[in-house]
């Protein structure tokens, strides 16, 4: 059993002073209101649920920082890609696992403690499967499970190049699957990734793209129950080959052929029309927003202001993993919409200050869309909490309601303990087993720039 005593907390959406939690079997046990700290307690400065990255490729956190040197053409998403392409081709199984490890203790101690985990490379470098189908996807959980970050498993199915099935290019022969191979990936996956309990399963027809709409149903239909996540609208490119193709813009598209409710997960869904804003809003999906990487890959900027007017739902992910963190993501979230609009404050809302507005809907989102239980501090909850020290410069003299906001807008590197299903993973901003983990992945590093 494990006592924090949190000097402030986040409780029902309101930032509560003195709250003793109580944690055992993983979840919260108890909670005391205005309670002093006692003898043995940990102690945390503003407690709050753990939030989740409902969006990551792991593999491409071992391309941060490789892709910002322009080559010969004006660079965009497509010659960004073509990079990506080739990082990926170069990877075996080991040197996965200990990159994914990396990022997953990397967004521990940023308050992240559930991933949504958007698992894309799937065969050998030659494009042959191997022996066991889902070889990378097992060492994508055991990588997790080394974190201990929870994992929500979003296997892609990805057959074409393009829009109308066009075959794949050899670049993407790593990622391609037919619909009977895709069923044995999913089915090795929930064999083989369950032993700790922290991973759950959903599906990912990667885009219109790269699924025929006979495929789309075929694999939303695999698991009926989970979460569906797909990329849509993220470039301009895709909107007008998809009109192309369909004589609709993705979004609509997908409203108007697909079952959209509140399995999916519409990852990016940039590039929308006023009536698909307001569609997407009303349909009961989350827009899964990526705010770093939409920026580095200058995507655009989602219509944040509308989509919320609407009752629209979103989470935060961190996609390519460039730069990992909770705050990050919220923060350039916001300051998309200030630089569009002109405007300060444009995500708040009439009750709450807006980095705790946005800190509350992401942590909505986030769980919706990866089929886990809502993130709260409450008895009975997951014991799943983070932990910002509030001692630090920038929390001096900030009144309670507005600490949110401090840590979202005017602090740097302030999470100091997480825990997840009971057990303290990170503390003093370290994660417990970042040394060795980070060693496996300096080596890894090396290798990868020799080859």
């Amino acid at each position: 059993m494990t006592v924090i005593h949190a000097r402030e907390a986040l409780l029902d959406g309101v930032i509560t002073a003195g709250v003793r939690v109580t944690l055992a079997g993983g979840r919260i046990a108890a909670i005391e209101v205005g309670a002093a700290a006692e003898t043995g307690d940990e102690r945390a400065g503003l407690l709050l649920p753990g939030m989740a990255s409902l969006h990551s490729h792991a593999f491409q956190r071992g391309m941060a920082g490789l892709a910002e040197v322009r080559g010969s053409s004006e660079d965009s998403f497509w010659t960004w890609r073509e990079t990506m392409y080739r990082f990926a081709l170069a990877m075996n199984p080991d040197q996965l696992e200990a990159v994914a490890a990396q990022l997953y203790v990397e967004m521990l101690e940023a308050g992240f403690t559930r991933v949504g985990e958007f698992h894309y490379l799937h065969h050998d470098r030659d494009g042959r499967p191997y022996s066991d189908i889902a070889e990378l996807a097992i060492r994508i959980c055991s990588a997790a499970e080394a974190s201990g970050v929870r994992l929500t498993l979003l296997p892609a199915f990805y057959a074409h190049a393009t829009f109308a099935g066009a075959p794949p290019t050899a670049a993407q022969r790593r990622f391609v699957n037919d619909l009977d191979g895709y069923a044995r990936l999913l089915d090795s996956c929930q064999r083989q990734c369950v032993s700790s309990g922290h991973v759950t399963f959903g599906v990912a027809p990667h885009s219109l793209r790269a699924v025929t709409p006979e495929q789309l149903a075929a694999v939303a239909a695999m698991l009926p129950d989970r979460s569906v996540h797909i990329h849509a609208a993220e470039q301009t490119r895709e909107v007008e080959d998809c009109l192309k193709w369909s004589g609709q813009r993705p979004v609509e598209w997908l409203l108007d052929h697909a079952s959209i409710d509140q399995r999916w997960c519409l990852i990016h869904a940039t590039h929308m029309t006023a009536s698909e804003v307001a569609r997407l809003a009303t349909s009961g999906a989350t827009a899964g927003l990526c705010p770093v990487t939409e920026a580095n890959l200058g995507d655009g900027i989602f219509d944040g202001r509308q989509f919320l007017n609407f009752g629209g739902v979103f989470g935060i992910g961190t996609d390519s993993n460039v730069l990992v963190g909770v705050a990050d993501e919220l923060r350039q979230l916001e300051y998309s919409q200030r630089l569009r609009d002109r405007a300060r404050n444009v995500l708040s809302s009439d009750q709450l200050p807006t980095g705790h507005h946005l800190y509350q809907s992401a942590l909505q989102g986030g769980s919706r869309a990866l089929g886990a239980p809502q993130s709260v501090i409450a008895v009975g909850a997951v014991a799943d909490l983070v932990s910002i020290d509030i001692d630090q410069p920038p929390f001096a003299g900030v009144p309670a309601a507005q600490l949110l906001d401090s840590w979202i807008f005017a602090s740097h590197g302030s999470v100091d303990s997480v825990w997840v299903d009971g057990r303290k993973l990170v503390g003093g901003g370290r994660h417990v087993k970042r040394d060795d983990i980070s060693r496996k992945f300096v080596r890894v590093m090396k290798e990868l720039a020799a080859a």
